[in-house]
């Protein structure tokens, strides 16, 4: 074979190709792109399996979103209870303004948070004992466990407050 024979087979059966509506011909067959039907299936199925595993995980956010608001809400009052109790410790217990505020009710532990007021929709009760602490000296120190529930959710949470300042 000589060199221009060559290029002529190679040109006639590899650089052939004719352009017709979107189809392209080559050496007389037709070379068609695009994909398999079941390329297409096993597409589907992963995008079916995956939104499978990923739905579930975004279903119950509004319970987690309420779960770790009331749980945040308890943790600041038992700490703001702790902390009073500290500040009237060193107060020799006497109520005093900016150190030491008179807590004797789970409810009136609201005025150590910011604003003075638990957020909408929560209430507050004691739980154990079932009394409130008496307003005297001799409450100073006690430990009354505390419920704070939220309008339309049903899980409480629970926090102890430290009688202080009476």
């Amino acid at each position: 074979m000589t060199l221009e024979s060559e290029q002529v087979f190679q040109a006639q059966s590899f650089d052939f190709y004719k352009a017709d509506n979107m189809k392209q011909v080559q050496c007389g067959f037709k070379v068609q792109r695009g994909f398999t039907l079941i390329e297409l299936v096993m597409v589907v199925v992963i995008l079916g399996v995956l939104a499978a595993v990923a739905v579930p995980k975004f279903v119950n956010l509004k319970g987690d979103a309420q779960d770790a608001a009331i749980k945040g809400i308890t943790g600041s009052a038992a700490s703001a209870a702790s902390i009073n109790y500290a500040g009237c410790s060193i107060t020799t217990n006497a109520s005093q303004p900016n150190k030491c505020k008179v807590v004797n009710t789970c409810d009136s532990v609201k005025q150590l948070l910011t604003g003075g007021a638990w957020p909408a929709g929560y209430s507050v009760a004691v739980t154990e004992p079932s009394v409130e602490l008496p307003a005297a000296p001799s409450s100073n120190g006690e430990i009354r466990s505390c419920t704070v529930k939220v309008s339309g959710y049903a899980t409480p949470a629970f926090f102890d407050v430290i009688g202080a300042g009476n």
